[in-house]
């Protein structure tokens, strides 16, 4: 791939604020900027909701982080229902309100993961073994 140099005054601040986050995961500053760079792009794409969601994250404690972690994800019943909806697709197809049914379940899915996700690596970041929640399913 391509590469572009490109050279960015910043203030002494927010320097120093990326030299610390670089140092704490034993990364260089570009490639800690790159990572920024690339996770706020990716954020473009993301729902707002989901991205509310992800970002309320960092002000909770570490115990209702861990409520979170465990607790995020559908139901047994709409996990279900989204099989259902996936073979009935692949068998016959699905009509307007059934097809809207699986995008809203889907979306509900995809908030659920990546607040799971998210909440497991700020308790990782708060040093916390997170290894047996990340055998649940």
């Amino acid at each position: 791939m391509a590469q572009q140099t490109l050279i960015l005054n910043i203030p002494d601040d927010l320097y120093h604020r990326l030299q610390q986050r670089a140092e704490f995961s034993r990364r260089t500053m570009e490639d800690e900027l790159l990572d920024l760079l690339t996770t706020a792009m990716v954020d473009d794409e993301i729902p707002a909701d989901i991205q509310e969601a992800v970002a309320a994250l960092a002000s909770l404690d570490d115990a209702v982080l861990w409520q979170t972690a465990r607790d995020s994800h559908l139901t047994p019943e709409q996990a279900e229902e989204v099989e259902e909806l996936h073979f009935k697709r692949q068998r016959e197809g699905l009509t307007n309100s059934e097809q809207q049914r699986l995008t809203w379940l889907m979306h509900q899915y995809d908030k659920a993961l990546l607040v799971r996700s998210h909440a497991l690596g700020l308790l990782k970041e708060r040093g916390h073994d997170i290894q047996p929640l990340l055998q649940q399913p």
